[in-house]
């Protein structure tokens, strides 16, 4: 490429080699086609910020001197913290070439870039809009981009990305019935069911089939029958009773003669 130093050429062919093989989080670059001093790239609004779900759109220009002189940073996408197609005013732009540092890659320079946009410090290129309106620059952002060629030619993923969030939105959201209401039966109709013993099964009666359901005998569940508990109780005493007393050892005779001795009773019966 005619006036670029071949120092320059080899760099940015170096840092497009390491962003491949280790992206940075939240930004993706690629170099122009047909200008390796001009670089797209495409900025990730952070969860829990204002700009969540934003794809930003921009572009790097580099000087034939890079990396001993600086780029120029511009954004494409409508953002609310920074005007579009304008050169922003940073420490690593060509705005401060005092300031920069033949170290830093594309990399460094667009995470700086990102920081910079979720601050609120001022300067050249930067603008005053509410959370509402950066919110709603982010949901609209990745439709805008599609319609750059540029945009769709260098990160047709992202475009892939716009056509599944737009057949998500316009998916039919289907609604799973929360049960139907129907009249209830006459309690005279319920009560009858369950004189019968059979469960209430005529339309519109699901509460009385559950009432029914409750009231059944578990198996191996025996109701509670007060009663008879209290007849068994005794009948187990008085076995008891009569085996000590046909008992041919003494002892139980005495304890049988002293169980027997009740007040009011006839002291003198042996």
């Amino acid at each position: 490429m005619a006036g670029v130093h071949k120092q320059c050429m080899t760099r940015l062919q170096k840092e497009y080699k390491s962003l491949l093989k280790d992206p940075v989080p939240n930004i993706t670059a690629h170099p122009s086609p047909t200008n390796l001093l001009e670089w797209h790239f495409v900025l990730e609004g952070a969860k829990g910020t204002e700009y969540e779900g934003g794809v930003y759109h921009g572009k790097l220009v580099f000087p034939p001197e890079y990396p001993f002189k600086p780029p120029s940073i511009s954004l494409f996408t409508p953002n609310g913290r920074f005007a579009t197609n304008t050169k922003l005013c940073l420490s690593m732009t060509d705005y401060h070439p005092e300031s920069w540092n033949p170290m830093w890659s594309v990399g460094t320079i667009l995470t700086g870039l990102l920081s910079f946009m979720y601050d609120t410090q001022a300067t050249t290129g930067s603008i005053t809009t509410s959370k509402q309106e950066k919110e709603r620059l982010a949901r609209e952002a990745l439709a805008f981009n599609a319609k750059n060629p540029t945009f769709r030619k260098l990160f047709p993923n992202w475009v892939e990305e716009l056509s599944r969030r737009t057949a998500a939105a316009a998916a039919p959201v289907e609604l799973q019935p929360l049960g139907t209401t129907v009249p209830e039966r006459p309690h005279s109709e319920q009560a009858t069911d369950q004189r019968q013993g059979e469960p209430p099964t005529k339309p519109g009666n699901a509460g009385g089939l559950l009432q029914w359901q409750q009231q059944q005998p578990r198996p191996g569940h025996h109701p509670h029958k007060p009663f008879g508990n209290t007849v068994v109780t005794l009948a187990i005493v008085v076995a008891v009773l009569a085996a000590v007393w046909v008992s041919a050892s003494s002892p139980g005779r005495d304890m049988l003669r002293s169980w027997s001795v009740w007040p009011g009773a006839d002291r003198s019966s042996s």
